[in-house]
């Protein structure tokens, strides 16, 4: 059961090949024989999980979208009663009273929560490796990363922990992930999926969105949790499509562009050769292709990092020590309380990020830095929108590198942000984009696909996606664990 898509697990549901309780307790006990190696869990809701299957099994309809599928929550979405840490040991303990507006929306699509999934702290992060909670582990190989910061669910979906899990994207935290895990990841145009009751990173940036088994069931979930919410204002009155009515298998009439500043120096020699055979593939599905260029993409990593840690050295502020979370035992002056409780709570990416944030918004230097990056972010929306005017979507890497060994990089910073070079373009310029799996290196490391579409053209990506996936097995394959 737990090799099934939510396609397949729906008509098995219906069909009462087994109950939704059966299924649950597949993905629980997976849990409970793989999670020692991945680390992919940081709460496990097994009472909620079945207590949640035996009511759908009680009532017996199962018609709604994801009616009876079991998956799994970045661990930085609220869930009331159940603890929501954001990997942090500021939050070790955080309890929330309410549930963010996407877990209620699953819940009301049907979906059964496993349990919160690990990831960088407070999504600081792309190897999973600043979690409090320790890294999570590739299934395809366990000495190497998963990619971050939504690792933990993207190792859960590779390893068949759950049937999809919602993580969150700021710079390419659902793609790249994706693409070193073999699995379906979706980063939605920003404002497609309300963000209320998700712990913030850079909120001008963060998006949610599934990482998912296919791009069918990638479809399927957004159906569920797309459309404008009353509780976020950033989400405008835009309709959502039937996402499933543009999953087809042939290409014909679509126009794709290849941006030749995403195949620069410093792609690794495997991932540029999986891309192109992939190119090949969709040119026989009926796909013509184009020769675009996006040349601000050089300026995407120093313009991405100077606004996300100006907005995460904003939104780390609330953690005083004082309202809500970790406080130091030992102090006693306010002063005293502020500092020592935020030094013993944050890891160092975080107080890197406060240190590099707070520099760049700084009297004297906010012209020079945080403006400068605003424009430039503009400057590539505008690029963007020129370049969607030729072509329906666009054809890259997801990931420069191939999934890299666990502590090769944790001494290098920077050397860990140009990871995001070929992902961060995206958020900046709030377009929506997915990583689909398109082969494995010669050492069987996973390679992702990134399409690339314009706001609010979802639907592109799962034609491509989809008309790609079944032309190929890549998707099929799974790890030994």
């Amino acid at each position: 059961m737990i090799d099934l898509s939510i396609a397949q697990a729906k008509a098995g549901l219906k069909d009462k090949k087994f109950s939704a309780t059966e299924l649950t307790q597949a993905y629980l006990d997976r849990i409970a024989a793989t999670d020692d190696k991945l680390n992919s869990y940081i709460t496990v809701t097994a009472d909620v999980a079945l207590e949640q299957a035996k009511k759908i099994d009680e009532k017996g309809d199962f018609s709604g979208i994801l009616t009876g599928i079991p998956m799994n929550l970045k661990d930085v979405v609220c869930t009331a009663g159940i603890k929501t840490t954001a990997c942090s040991k500021i939050l070790e303990n955080f309890v929330p009273p309410y549930n963010a507006h996407i877990y209620d929306r699953l819940l009301d699509a049907g979906s059964i929560l496993l349990g919160k999934t690990n990831t960088d702290e407070f999504t600081m992060g792309s190897s999973s490796e600043n979690s409090y909670f320790g890294v999570t582990k590739n299934p395809w190989n366990t000495d190497y990363v998963a990619g971050g910061s939504s690792g933990g669910p993207a190792a859960s979906v590779a390893a068949d922990q759950c049937a999809f899990s919602i993580g969150t994207d700021t710079g390419g935290s659902i793609r790249q992930p994706a693409s070193l895990c073999s699995t379906v990841g979706l980063k939605v145009t920003y404002g497609r999926v309300p963000r209320f009751g998700c712990i913030p990173y850079a909120s001008s940036f963060d998006t949610i969105g599934p990482l998912a088994k296919t791009v069918e069931d990638a479809a399927l979930v957004l159906q569920a949790i797309a459309g404008k919410s009353e509780k976020d204002a950033t989400t405008p009155d835009v309709p959502v499509p039937d996402y499933s009515s543009f999953l087809k298998e042939d290409l014909k009439g679509v126009t794709l562009g290849v941006p030749k500043e995403y195949f620069d120096e410093g792609i690794d020699p495997e991932v540029s050769h999986s891309i192109f055979e992939a190119i090949e593939v969709m040119k026989k599905l009926g796909a013509t292709f184009i020769d675009v260029s996006l040349p601000l993409t050089k300026y995407a990593i120093p313009a991405y990092y100077i606004l996300v840690k100006s907005e995460g050295s904003t939104n780390m502020a609330r953690y005083d020590g004082i309202k809500y979370g970790h406080t130091t035992d030992d102090a006693k002056e306010l002063e005293e309380i502020y500092m020592k409780s935020r030094s013993e709570g944050f890891g160092d990416e975080v107080k890197r990020t406060i240190m590099i944030g707070t520099y760049a918004l700084s009297a004297g230097y906010y012209d020079a830095f945080y403006l400068k990056a605003a424009k430039v972010r503009a400057l590539m929306k505008k690029e963007f929108e020129d370049v969607f005017e030729k072509c329906d979507a666009l054809i890259t890497p997801t990931s420069p590198i191939l999934p890299f060994k666990i502590g090769e990089k944790a001494d290098d910073p920077l050397a860990m942000y140009m990871a995001d070079i070929l992902t961060t373009p995206t958020n900046l310029a709030g377009m929506c984009g997915m990583s689909v799996p398109s082969g494995f290196s010669k050492n069987g490391l996973p390679i992702g696909l990134q399409i690339i579409a314009g706001q609010f053209k979802e639907g592109n990506l799962f034609h491509v996606g989809h008309a790609f996936e079944k032309a190929t097995e890549w998707h099929k394959k799974k790890p030994s664990l």
